[in-house]
């Protein structure tokens, strides 16, 4: 029964996909992740998937628990038919605003595939640099199969690279936060101040009143 189950929701999470498939056109997905956060980079993933096999769990990384996408990130990279990621680091970000730094990324990660994709699913953003034909979708992570495997790339990409920053910027706990503002980060950005990874356009209010 769970079997079945899932794969309904995969039939049901690839209509847009199918849409394409059927006339032989093989889109990308495109999804971020790291918009938010007070540290780190904007990270973003393009994903070209085969029509078959499906990739049992492929969601929303958002409802996915850690070690599900841990999981999954390695299968959706083996079985793409190309794969790109692109990052906007914290600089980047204030120098150009997150929704510009956003696109910077996304663009990135379409250089990346390194190959030639006519058509992208692209979660809300609009107005790519890219030379394919762009289908935004806001909440697309929800309601694409390519959108959700794109999600789980960046996700697990960028969680990785902030543990690792965790081991020289131990202070701030990025390897519990990924740089999120949650009450320990804020505690410790007011008390140890900003490191490089920080986005000065995110953090000032909070360091006018520390």
């Amino acid at each position: 029964m769970a079997r079945r189950n899932e794969a309904e929701r995969l039939q049901e999470l690839t209509q847009l996909e199918r849409a394409f498939w059927e006339k032989g056109i093989f889109p990308a997905g495109m999804d971020e992740v790291g918009r938010g956060p007070l540290a780190g980079p904007v990270v973003a993933a393009c994903v070209i998937l085969p029509a078959e096999p499906l990739i049992e769990f492929v969601n929303d990384s958002k409802k996915l628990s850690e070690g599900r996408r841990e999981k999954l990130a390695p299968v959706i990279r083996a079985s793409a038919l190309a794969v790109g990621t692109g990052w906007a680091d914290a600089r980047e970000i204030d120098a150009y605003n997150i929704l510009q730094a956003t696109k910077i990324a996304f663009q990135r990660a379409y250089d990346a595939m390194g190959c030639p994709c006519t058509h992208v699913l692209v979660d809300a953003v609009k107005g790519l640099a890219i030379p394919a034909e762009q289908h935004a979708l806001i909440h697309g992570d929800a309601l694409s199969y390519l959108i959700a495997a794109a999600s789980i790339v960046a996700k697990v990409e960028r969680d990785a690279y902030m543990r690792r920053m965790s081991s020289i910027y131990p202070q701030y706990g990025f390897e519990r936060n990924k740089g999120y503002g949650t009450a320990e980060h804020i505690a410790a950005l007011k008390r140890y101040g900003p490191c490089p990874l920080h986005r000065a356009s995110f953090i000032g209010k909070i360091l006018e009143g520390a």
